[in-house]
């Protein structure tokens, strides 16, 4: 059975930083594009970063402010958020492919999805 678990999530300033990890396990994702997508209250889920074998996608909201990273030794992913800002507050999901992809930004494009991780950026 595969699971990803997210971590790291929690109350912060504006202007603060929180790093989210999220643990697979149940099958290897080396191979897979890894990402976060991000759902506030009353709006759709919306992508953040992605991480796969040709590289890295942001959304421009976040580009230069976090880093999405991997661990495949640990078949982990990271995101790394600094400068937060208030509208940065909602539930962070971290997601795999099932097949390998050069990008993926997308959430149809993800078969497996975590449970979410509250972020809420005070001003």
């Amino acid at each position: 059975q595969v699971q990803l678990v997210e971590s790291g999530g929690g109350l912060v300033q504006a202007g603060g930083s929180l790093r989210l990890s999220c643990a697979a396990s149940g099958r290897t994702f080396s191979r897979n594009t890894m990402g976060w997508f991000r759902q506030a209250p009353g709006k759709e889920r919306e992508f953040v970063a992605s991480i796969s074998w040709s590289g890295t996608s942001y959304a421009d909201s976040v580009k230069g402010r976090f880093t999405i990273s991997r661990d495949n030794a640990k078949n982990t992913v990271y995101l790394q958020m600094n400068n937060l800002k208030p509208e940065d507050t909602a539930v962070y999901y971290c997601s795999a492919t099932d097949l390998p992809r050069a990008t993926a930004t997308a959430p149809y494009q993800y078969k497996y999805w975590g449970q979410g991780t509250q972020v809420t950026v005070s001003s």
